[in-house]
């Protein structure tokens, strides 16, 4: 599909993740054992043929400078187009002091110059913190069909998270309300992903630029609703957005389930991430793993059960775990007994400690805390 080209945007910072958003953005999360959240919207594009993506970024995002590099892990190191980082130096004025852009129009300000630079004729606009597979070529093959002007990518029920907007479709799918809250059951929720061309996504930036205004699901869906062709593709599939610590985990553990783990990693469409080369995961004769996802490059010798476990982590003997995400580089000392906890990168829980949260209120723990 070369007349894609892909624009993610990679800014947001939910203040609802706290500690696991102290030291990157929401894209940047570790998700499911070896994975960033980025990693999918990344992968959906890179399977669906688009050779060029700009990420764009604002704050906190050294994290995600570290993960992406030049792209190679996806096939997006090249000499001519791939992979490009769009950091905040590129935002050519307005509110240089802020710490994040007002919406997505804001952030597209940011790049026009980018943007008229771009080869292809047909532009996807999706959202970083996406964890979603989705099939990118089915959906422009779609908006090609249909003749639409913009096409938003939809799910079929309620996503669990907040929705950008809320659509009300008629029979052929074509949106005849926008809503940027959900006033019944008779409207299909956004996720945060959007086709539209090149020539009109210039258009539409020139006039919001004009009139000041920000924000996309507003300003241009609800706005400009009764002057485009917008349709919608309804997508079945499995669809997240954390919102906070408490939904990361719950969205997390939704990984345990064989059916969430066949729709999110397909093998005709598979998740990309940054190689890290790592021995095989050693079990000793007395651990005990259950229901657990466990990454390569770990020694386990105490008790895991329903545990989502990253590469690098060491759990040391007479330590029980039982509902935990322990990310990479976590070592956890003997006899510890840990639950419903969420440890970030390069943590150390000392021997005998014995922390309890909630599934409603899992514990967090900052990245290279010792405890």
């Amino acid at each position: 599909m070369k007349n894609l080209h892909g624009i993610l945007f990679a800014y947001s910072s939910n203040i609802r993740l706290k500690e696991l958003t102290e030291h990157r953005t929401a894209s940047s999360m570790p998700y499911g054992s070896r994975y960033r959240v980025v990693d999918f919207m990344l992968s959906n594009m890179v399977n669906a043929g688009i050779p060029d993506i700009g990420v764009i970024m604002r704050e906190n995002y050294q994290s995600l400078l570290d993960h992406l590099g030049s792209g190679k892990d996806w096939d997006l190191s090249r000499k001519r187009g791939g992979l490009k980082l769009l950091p905040p130096f590129a935002y050519a004025g307005g509110r240089r002091d802020a710490a994040t852009y007002r919406g997505k129009l804001e952030a597209l300000y940011a790049i026009t110059s980018y943007i008229s630079h771009i080869r292809q004729g047909t532009v996807v606009l999706a959202d970083g913190d996406l964890i979603v597979n989705l099939p990118l070529d089915d959906i422009y093959e779609r908006h090609i069909e249909t003749g639409a002007d913009i096409t938003c990518v939809c799910l079929d029920r309620e996503p669990g998270y907040e929705s950008e907007a809320y659509l009300r479709i008629d029979k052929k799918k074509r949106v005849a309300e926008v809503l940027l809250s959900q006033l019944d059951e008779n409207t299909v929720p956004c996720i945060g992903v959007y086709f539209l061309s090149k020539k009109l996504l210039e258009k539409i930036l020139a006039d919001c630029a004009a009139h000041s205004h920000v924000v996309f699901t507003r300003d241009v869906l609800q706005r400009m609703q009764g002057q485009l062709n917008i349709m919608a593709y309804i997508h079945e599939g499995f669809s997240s957005r954390p919102q906070s610590v408490a939904d990361y985990f719950k969205q997390s553990m939704a990984l345990l389930k064989p059916e969430v783990r066949k729709d999110l990693f397909s093998r005709t469409r598979p998740i990309r991430t940054k190689v890290r080369d790592e021995a095989s995961t050693y079990y000793a004769p007395e651990s005990r793993v259950k229901r657990s996802v466990v990454a390569d490059g770990c020694v386990i010798k105490g008790d895991l059960e329903n545990c989502i476990v990253f590469r690098g982590v060491e759990v040391e003997e007479g330590a029980r775990l039982k509902n935990c995400i322990l990310m990479q580089d976590t070592h956890i000392e003997r006899d510890v007994d840990l639950s419903f906890a969420i440890t970030d990168k390069e943590v150390v829980v000392t021997r005998g400690r014995a922390l309890k949260g909630h599934e409603s209120y899992p514990i967090a723990i900052s990245k290279g805390s010792v405890v």
